[in-house]
């Protein structure tokens, strides 16, 4: 497998920029040149890592004889392929969470897809209504608490505007796609005045002004900074698995918020078909191996996460984290709600910090 990792320095925020970096339009031109139009083929545009995805395209590589070729970019793949247009090579676009799949279909870069495999292995609450895109894995929005100062084993997303828990929450920035996804749900289930009123709440019972990364907020729960810190689930499973980081992922309790209601709030990784996709048959092949029980439980194993498909099996780590009811809100339906999300974390100076 041919890997060309280019770590562009695009910024997807509001999709402003168009403009490919002259290197790495340079090192894409020659990738397109030779690949583009070769049979036996697919090309992946990648926001996840290659380490995560690599042993599921082996895979499917060597079942299916087809090659797969990789481009890698931290950011700036979705201006790449409006600013490439009917010449982009890209067959397959890869993200690592919904709002990327959301900003793609917007700027005109995919194409629908009717795939009978795809609708009978995913939930539509978990598939674009038009067919533009798809979830290949989930991942829940959970509160790490503190093990040596909080006792409760149970927790919502409202009671964590309570005062009891006045300076004692610690969160990444509000506009971030993952608590952009997470208010858009609050919205959903309680209006836009009810969340303006809870992420008030939450602002003022945070520790420190958001900052950093979901493991960041544990790593000052381990310091005694805050007791609670909300992040990604699939966190839990880096962290152990990373010698400097195990003994702030051994510090806390992973709660999983509503689970006792309505169930807790998900995102995803996922995929995309190409807009102008020019091996776009093998392209759907790579799409519904990528929705086959052998391939989930491939790439949840490999990102402690959870699967999309109810054949495939998490793995023995998150199955330790006990069954995940996840809250049945379709995410296209948050979708529509994150430009009023982003407004409120403004509106609420949410990221100023406590009291702001």
């Amino acid at each position: 497998m041919h890997t060309l990792a280019l770590r562009g320095a695009l910024s997807l925020r509001g999709m402003r920029a168009l403009v490919v970096p002259m290197a790495a339009a340079v090192a894409f031109s020659a990738f397109g040149a030779v690949t583009a139009r070769a049979d036996g083929e697919v090309n992946v545009y990648s926001f996840r890592e290659p380490y995560l995805i690599d042993p599921i395209l082996k895979t499917f590589t060597h079942e299916t004889g087809i090659k797969v070729n990789v481009i890698y970019s931290k950011d700036g793949l979705i201006e790449r392929m409006a600013a490439e247009g009917q010449n982009s090579p890209a067959d397959l676009l890869l993200t690592q969470e919904s709002g990327l799949l959301i900003q793609a279909k917007a700027a005109g870069v995919t194409q629908p897809l009717q795939s009978k495999v795809i609708d009978a292995a995913i939930d539509a609450s978990l598939r674009d209504p038009e067919g533009h895109w798809f979830a290949l894995t989930r991942r829940a929005r959970v509160v790490y608490a503190s093990k040596e100062r909080v006792t409760q084993t149970a927790i919502t997303y409202e009671e964590l505007a309570d005062p009891k828990w006045k300076g004692k929450i610690c969160i990444r920035s509000g506009q971030h796609t993952y608590n952009i996804a997470l208010i858009a749900s609050m919205i959903a289930h309680h209006g836009e005045a009810e969340a303006e009123k809870w992420l008030t709440g939450l602002r003022d019972n945070l520790a420190r002004k958001p900052a950093g990364g979901d493991r960041e907020g544990v790593k000052d729960v381990k310091a005694g900074l805050c007791d609670l810190a909300i992040g990604n689930s699939y966190y839990m499973a880096a962290m152990l698995k990373n010698p400097e980081q195990k003994a702030w992922a051994e510090s806390v309790n992973m709660l999983f918020p509503n689970a006792g209601d309505r169930g807790t709030h998900v995102n995803i990784s996922g995929a995309a078909l190409a807009a102008h996709a020019p091996h776009r048959d093998n392209a759907v092949k790579l799409i519904e191996f990528l929705a086959s029980p052998e391939a989930q439980e491939i790439y949840a194993d490999r990102n402690g996460e959870y699967p999309v498909i109810a054949a495939a099996h998490p793995s023995e780590l998150v199955k330790s984290w006990g069954e995940l009811k996840a809250d049945p809100l379709p995410l296209s339906e948050i979708a529509g709600l994150r430009k009023k999300a982003s407004e409120l974390v403004d509106k609420v100076r949410f990221d100023a910090g406590p009291s702001s």
